[in-house]
């Protein structure tokens, strides 16, 4: 019996310290979308910062891994092209049952990027989608726009997995490697970078408070 026939227990929030190895992360999710939809695990939200990586999405074009050495690189089955991940930006790894939950892919990435707008806003950070580009953004004084949140996602049988990550402290000079998300002719920032002095704790309760108004409606 699947979630889908099945009653599933609330929602577990998980944050994990320190930095999480890709490779752990990524064999974690696997086992846990099996028993999500085994029934015999709950949706959970993962909180976590990974040491300096790069992944590669389903439609990476090797030519925007600008320095193949600098980092790790992993392959990954998510959507999306190359990004970072590194200390100082929060990792979110949402793993939900999309066949309790309308199974519309679209909408739920639509919903990913309202949560993450919404918890920008806790923090007066105007930040917005843009049409024909992946993640979220917000425009400099200068009109320059600029990324400060990706969204990367996964769905198996109706289980989604990989999410989200929002830039709060990162080294944004560690995205000078590749081409993030295909896009060169916009650059990243972060909390930080827009002189938000906004802890990794309050970046946290911010996404757990937009949680109900984005996913529990």
């Amino acid at each position: 019996m699947t979630n889908s026939e099945n009653t599933l227990a609330p929602l577990e929030w998980k944050t994990e310290p320190g930095l999480t190895p890709y490779e752990a992360a990524s064999e974690y999710m696997e086992q846990r979308v099996a028993h999500i939809h085994g029934g015999t695990a709950s949706e959970l939200v993962w909180f976590l910062e990974h040491p300096p990586l790069y992944t590669a999405g389903t439609s990476a074009d090797s030519r925007d891994l600008v320095s193949p050495d600098r980092f790790p690189v992993y392959e990954t089955g998510r959507g999306g092209q190359y990004t970072y991940h590194g200390p100082g930006q929060r990792v979110a790894y949402v793993m939900l049952d999309l066949g309790r939950r309308g199974r519309d892919v679209r909408k739920y990435v639509h919903d990913l990027e309202q949560w993450v707008i919404d918890t920008l806003a806790n923090f007066d950070v105007i930040a917005e989608r843009r049409a024909g580009r992946v993640g979220v953004w917000v425009t400099r004084q200068d009109g320059r726009e600029e990324k400060i949140a990706a969204i990367g996602v996964r769905v198996r049988k109706w289980i989604t997995y990989h999410g989200i990550c929002i830039n709060v402290t990162p080294d944004l000079d560690h995205y000078s490697g590749i081409v993030p998300c295909g896009i060169s002719e916009h650059g990243v920032t972060s909390l930080a970078d827009l002189g938000k002095d906004v802890s990794m704790a309050e970046v946290d309760a911010a996404l757990k408070k937009t949680w109900a108004k984005n996913f529990e409606r």
